[in-house]
């Protein structure tokens, strides 16, 4: 079972007494004093290699799995029309820092050194279900889909190891300026494709063309510090659901929900040291491993691991950890109803790891 993590409204620091002891060894002096400040924030992470002994909500079989996945399809339709993933306050923010994606050193800074750690997370848990091989192109053969590519940070790198990738993003400009940023690398023209449109929207595309769901289902989706901008986590994992293959993979990154992550991803990132403009987040959005995990699986995903992930802002860049109390990666596979229907209600089920 995954341990329970702290998400308990902002506290003033100076109420409690030391627990962030790890972190205040990774920065220098010129943090010190906000980080001896950030020592009495009380955090309980998710850490370590945590593996389950038994899978929730998956021992009744078959039929459950049916009765789920019509519920989430009646549920779809009606929602569509009423829920949005998109907040308006949002647009209007990034529409302001459409011109800023591809400078490396600016407001998007972080999101390009996280490259580092996204890319290589996304290839290799792919690659681990993918049967054929295809050297100097890993991903040759595969659809992914890349859920709020804004510029095309993200987009753009999994397009050179060979998937198809279609990037959506609400905002207009950011999409005219990936597809500018893409334009000017051949080997990219045709396999990588932009669209400014929101995701359910996409999905609302597919329904209306069932004939062809198959071909308009994509392996794999992104959303890549994404979700902590929307709306309606619901209807998003209602539409991730909609547009993904059985069997297909969901990656996100986001933000815990802890006082540990509004201080830092805040307080520190935000007001202090102007890593990512002020109002970016809201903590009140974040999301912890927990929350979005049940989420998932209420909606036929099954979540295969959590990794937490730490960003040095001395060096800039991003490191794996054993906690995910400000950063975390998460793979979730859409489950296979027709696989399950085969294996029978008391088939083998996969056991999640969370690290």
């Amino acid at each position: 079972m995954l341990l329970k993590v702290c998400c308990q409204p902002p506290i003033n620091p100076r109420r409690r007494r030391a627990t962030a002891d790890g972190f205040c060894e990774m920065y220098s002096n010129k943090f010190g004093r906000l980080l001896f400040g950030l020592r009495g924030l009380k955090v309980s992470p998710v850490s370590g290699a945590i593996q389950r002994s038994e899978v929730r909500g998956f021992s009744s079989g078959a039929a459950v799995w049916r009765q789920r996945r019509a519920a989430c399809a009646e549920m779809q339709q009606t929602r569509s029309a009423s829920h949005t993933t998109v907040d308006p306050g949002e647009v209007k923010r990034f529409q302001l820092m459409a011109n800023k994606w591809w400078d490396e050193e600016g407001d998007f800074a972080a999101l390009h050194a996280m490259n580092d750690l996204r890319v290589p997370f996304v290839r290799d848990n792919l690659l681990n279900v993918q049967r054929e091989r295809h050297p100097g192109q890993p991903l040759a053969g595969l659809r992914i889909l890349d859920v709020g590519c804004g510029g095309g940070l993200l987009t753009e790198p999994l397009g050179r190891l060979g998937a198809t990738v279609l990037g959506i993003d609400p905002v207009e400009d950011s999409i005219r300026i990936a597809q500018l940023h893409s334009s000017h690398d051949p080997d990219l023209r045709d396999r990588v494709s932009y669209r400014a449109c929101t995701l359910e929207e996409l999905s609302g595309d597919g329904e209306a063309k069932q004939e062809e769901q198959t071909e308009t289902q994509f392996d794999a989706i992104v959303a890549s510090e994404v979700v902590e901008h929307l709306a309606d986590l619901e209807t998003f994992a209602i539409c991730c659901s909609h547009v993904l293959k059985p069997g297909g993979s969901l990656f996100i990154t986001t933000i815990n929900k802890t006082n540990l992550s509004y201080a830092l991803a805040i307080v520190a990132a935000e007001q202090l040291l102007r890593i990512v403009p002020r109002g970016t987040h809201d903590w009140e959005k974040f999301v912890s491993p927990v929350e979005l995990e049940r989420l998932l699986e209420s909606n036929g995903f099954l979540v295969q691991s959590v990794q937490g992930m730490l960003y040095n802002p001395l060096s800039g860049a991003w490191s794996w950890t054993n906690t995910t109390a400000i950063n975390y990666a998460l793979h979730a596979v859409k489950q296979d109803v027709g696989a399950e229907d085969r294996n029978g209600p008391d088939g083998d089920q996969c056991e999640p790891t969370h690290s």
